[in-house]
């Protein structure tokens, strides 16, 4: 659960993106870029990371991530500048794959089937702690010491505990996958089958939701407030206070409930969200939509990424690495807002993006065969 935290520092790349576009003078479409930076490598590490992950052991490929984040965090603190942020964000996202493609085959080493989806929402609570609290510590350390860096001070301590403690802990992982040999070929060969194809492309819609609001959520606020950035940063934390929310009701009603009814109700939260940006024009109104697009959006990716585990219990490695590889959605979508908006010069072709992925998840449930 402590690497579960570690896991949502990825999710600063949200307001750090706000502070190196106003430190650097940049442009949405540049800004936006950055954020690829972070989330290609889930295209092209994912599924290599599976491979790795079942040579050296699912724990190892977890400490592993853990080592490579601790440099993305020092970078930073060693020296700022347009170039070592992308090598920092570049860092930080090779990091990320391999903690996201390992960490919840680990996990389910702990838990039973019944709870997997249930637990690994529990661990997206944790991880969304990290991701709300980035906002308001990027703010208070701006205030107190004149940085808004010292942040990866703090994350860089937590990040070195989280990998000693799992170091002296030991745990029990099932033989490798040999029989079912994990390569890049055989992995993306998978994508064959209709229902991980579908969930494959649900994940990557959730992600576009998560990474689109948390770096537009503070433009859209400027946008039609005219506040300064300081105070639209409050709703990237508003968005991911409504995420943690909805983790601890998911962890406890995914273990009871059916996922397809709690699936409903999470696209239908994101929806009335995601109109409510085309619609309302003050603050409350707006704080509001952002709730309701964290709480809709906190329990889809446990949903999605727990379907496919246990759609192919033999092949976790691989399904893992191929699953992780739609985080990579980030990439694109967050570029492709940034384009949009300078095009519109306006936020509202974010809001258009966020649209398209909120029409697919309805796709899942509302199909005559559903995926979920």
């Amino acid at each position: 659960m402590l690497t579960f935290f570690t896991m949502g520092f990825v999710d600063m790349v949200g307001i750090a993106t706000n502070y190196i576009k106003a430190d650097f003078a940049l442009s949405d479409t540049i800004a936006n870029g950055l954020t690829s930076m972070v989330f290609v490598w889930f295209l092209i590490c994912s599924v290599p990371t599976s491979a790795l992950m079942n040579k050296i052991g699912q724990r190892r490929t977890v400490l592993l991530s853990l080592a490579v984040t601790f440099a993305s965090l020092l970078l930073p603190l060693i020296h700022y500048s347009l170039a070592s942020m992308t090598i920092a964000f570049t860092l930080l996202g090779i990091g990320n794959v391999l903690m996201q493609v390992s960490l919840n085959p680990l996990l389910s080493n702990l838990v039973s089937e019944k709870k997997l989806a249930s637990t690994m929402t529990f661990g997206q609570f944790i991880k969304a702690i990290a991701s709300l609290l980035a906002p308001v510590l990027a703010a208070k350390m701006a205030l107190i010491f004149g940085d808004w860096k010292m942040l990866y001070l703090l994350f860089l301590a937590i990040n070195l505990l989280s990998a000693l403690w799992l170091w002296f802990t030991k745990i029990e992982e099932p033989q490798k996958e040999g029989s079912q040999r994990v390569s890049i070929i055989s992995t993306f060969k998978m994508l064959g089958d209709k229902q991980l194809f579908l969930l494959f492309i649900g994940l990557m819609c959730h992600v576009v939701i998560d990474v689109g609001t948390n770096v537009s959520a503070p433009k859209i606020l400027m946008e039609k407030l005219g506040v300064g950035l300081s105070q639209a940063g409050i709703a990237t934390s508003i968005y991911f206070l409504f995420r943690v929310s909805g983790c601890i009701l998911g962890s406890s009603i995914l273990s009871k409930c059916s996922h397809k009814v709690f699936f409903y109700l999470s696209v239908s939260c994101i929806s009335l969200g995601v109109l409510g940006l085309y619609i309302f024009g003050s603050m409350v109104p707006l704080y509001a939509c952002f709730a309701l697009i964290g709480f809709g959006n906190s329990n889809i990716y446990p949903m999605i990424f727990s379907k496919a585990l246990l759609s192919r219990p033999q092949q976790k490695n691989a399904t893992s690495g191929l699953m992780t590889m739609g985080v990579f959605g980030g990439t694109v979508f967050p570029f492709l807002m940034g384009v949009t908006s300078d095009a519109l010069h306006s936020q509202v072709g974010v809001v258009l993006v966020l649209s398209a992925c909120v029409l697919y998840l309805w796709s899942m449930v509302i199909k005559r065969r559903s995926v979920i």
